[in-house]
């Protein structure tokens, strides 16, 4: 029975709109997608009723038997998806289907390309859920109600998928959610039970509730009335993580994981272990192919469900594994905590903490075996945790930073360009085997590209010696090498930072440092007259052994921030202060040996200002008067 006078029409947020539009476009090949995302949300449901009900029995209203109810009916041309699960009130209605309350709605919407594979993917990390109908359906209608109000606090919401949706009071006698798909002309497919049935064993098996149907007739015998269908239970019904491993297909597995993480391609690898000692728990820990599209958003979602006693506690919370392992998907299951468990509680328990740590080990264990294997089997033959890297590694750097007791183990699983590969591939155990004599610190250079790092001034001496360098061009890379100082006991320092000494390093060091100290001597009226000239802009001029072809180059101080972290900053609108640099030069360059001996002062300071300033420009950044650069250059070519 409605309620007429509280009947209102709205309008879809525009993000709604978007999304429906692109999905039936994207998405149209795997229709089928829709009943999975309608059975996980109806599943989400049973859960948090059961949930809730911990500590309010009264919410199950006598029954407690939490189950999916699924009906087809091919004369009205519907197919009906039932609940008696924790349900909505009016405003959850409009805030869970009207709108899209998600961080990072307005990137995932600039990702999209038009490409409908791709897209595909990007939805499918975006999550379709309840609008996933429309794939099927050209209106639907919900009946709902929450657990715990009256009948006469029913909610009935339909809408055709045209830009607005109508929404009204109504009584409804049970609790829950009724979806009711008007099908289009074109999937009348879904209308075959059988059909519906394929697909609750492919996607929905291992929900941890009863999925019923009616089942066919039973045939009556001779001169007896036909019986009527019985229901019958189409999934298995069990919580596939509390089932041995050898009784799981790969298919289910990897179908679980579409349904936790609301993916549409097979995980990258899984982990399913049960682990006793003071505390018991499992793990069914999942690593996906590609990164959601809000993994840097501050207020995404971890995606691993804490259950206990195979009951849905809470999800998302970096009290089940560390931020940095965000991308992770699954399920965390214990019998050592209360079923009413708290926020505050989690964070105080001990048996809570020891499972965060054994689950971090396991999934960087997980990570260790992948990349152990990738460099047995070559680059070509298993490039799993490449796959992995390109997505996450990231990640695991924000781990070194945030992670002390697990440093080292992360560090290790770390991967790098360098002048060696300019894939990521490089290890830190990489670079110290390929350390040539007498060479005890790892080098690496920051910039904001890597094409960047790769044509840095910098690496001129390391090229001729042969010395590797990493080069690092991801933002977090300047916290990270705050971080990481040491590895594997070689100290990791910035080419670009402080004084640098090679003069022992190499197969040739004596005679190159003899012929160097030779040409410092004749560099000091060049160093002279640049510190005049530069004044307050240079906090030193020296001379340098890391430059081979280039005439100057700009270095912090050794406790100064690089040139890099003072543009990141800046860029994000953090008011740093300028960092003076120090000024190298190379005494055995010509344009040096010219310096040394000119004599007119306004060529002195024209030309020290051209030094300075292509220093600033061969660390990618731009010099405070481009104009007044190029004239200069202007001049002396015309010279």
């Amino acid at each position: 029975m409605s309620n007429n006078a509280s009947k209102e029409t709205h309008a879809f947020q525009t993000e709604v709109k978007q999304l429906l539009d692109l999905m039936i476009h994207s998405l149209y090949s795997n229709k089928e997608i829709f009943l999975r995302e309608l059975i996980s949300n109806a599943s989400d449901a049973a859960d948090k009723l059961r949930f809730e009900a911990t500590t309010d029995d009264a919410l199950y209203e006598g029954d407690s038997d939490l189950h999916v109810y699924i009906e087809a009916n091919k004369d009205e041309r519907t197919i009906t998806i039932r609940d008696n699960g924790i349900g909505m009130d009016r405003e959850e209605v409009i805030a869970n289907i009207g709108t899209i309350a998600r961080s990072g709605t307005k990137e995932f919407f600039g990702q999209l390309s038009g490409d409908e594979e791709k897209d595909a993917h990007l939805i499918g990390q975006f999550g379709v859920g309840f609008y996933s109908s429309f794939l099927v359906a050209d209106k639907v209608t919900v009946h709902t109600r929450r657990a715990g109000l009256e009948k006469e606090h029913g909610v009935r919401w339909e809408s055709s998928g045209d830009g607005q949706y109508d929404i009204e009071t109504i009584e409804k006698e049970m609790r829950g959610t009724e979806i009711i798909l008007h099908l289009r002309e074109d999937a009348d497919e879904f209308l075959e039970p059988y059909r519906l049935k394929s697909i609750i064993h492919k996607y929905a098996d291992h929900i941890p509730f009863p999925i019923r149907m009616l089942g066919t007739p039973i045939p009556a015998a001779e001169g007896e009335e036909e019986k009527p269908a019985e229901i019958e239970t189409i999934n298995q019904a069990s919580a596939l993580w509390t089932r041995p491993k050898s009784e799981i297909s790969d298919e289910e597995y990897n179908n679980f994981y579409k349904h936790i993480g609301h993916d549409f391609e097979d995980p990258l690898a899984r982990l399913h272990q049960k682990l006793e000692g003071k505390y018991e728990y499992t793990l069914l820990l999942y690593l996906p192919k590609r990164a959601p599209f809000d993994l840097w958003q501050a207020e995404s979602k971890h995606g691993v469900k804490l259950y206990v006693r195979r009951v849905f506690i809470m999800e998302a919370t970096e009290d089940l594994l560390p931020r940095y392992l965000r991308f992770v998907r699954g399920v965390m299951d214990t019998n050592d905590l209360p079923l009413n468990v708290s926020r505050e509680i989690l964070q105080q328990s001990p048996a809570m903490d020891a499972m965060k740590k054994g689950a971090t080990k396991r999934v960087l264990a997980l990570l260790e075996d992948m990349a152990k294997k990738e460099k047995a089997d070559g680059d070509d033959k298993n490039t799993d945790y490449a796959d992995f890297y390109s997505q996450f590694g990231n990640c695991l750097k924000e781990g070194v930073i945030e992670d002390h007791a697990n440093q080292e183990r992360i560090a290790k699983l770390l991967r790098f360009s360098s002048t060696v590969s300019d894939e990521q591939s490089v290890s830190l155990e990489d670079y110290v085997s390929r350390m040539v004599k007498n060479q005890d610190t790892i080098y690496y250079i920051t910039a904001e590209t890597l094409a960047a790092a790769k044509h840095s001034p910098h690496l001129e001496v390391f090229r001729k010696k042969g010395i590797e360098v990493l080069l690092l061009s991801d933002r977090i890379d300047e916290w990270l090498t705050s971080h990481l100082t040491e590895f594997d006991g070689k100290k990791l320092q910035s080419i670009a930072k402080g004084e640098l000494d090679l003069s022992n390093v190499g197969e040739h060091a004596e005679e190159e440092k003899k012929e160097h100290e030779e040409a410092v001597k004749s560099a000091e009226p060049a160093i002279k007259k640049l510190k005049e000239s530069l004044g307050d802009k240079v906090k030193d001029v020296r001379t340098t052994d890391r430059l081979t072809e280039s005439p100057a180059c700009l270095v912090s101080d050794q406790f100064d921030m690089t040139g890099n972290m003072e543009r990141i900053l800046k860029q994000a609108g953090q008011d740093v202060p300028s960092v003076i640099p120090i000024l190298e030069i190379n005494p055995e360059h010509d344009l040096i040996k010219r310096l040394a001996k000119m004599r007119s002062k306004e060529k002195i300071a024209d030309f020290s200002d051209i030094l300075f300033d292509q220093a600033i420009l061969a660390e990618g950044a731009l010099p405070d008067d481009p104009a007044g650069f190029v004239r200069k250059i202007n001049a002396l070519l015309i010279q």
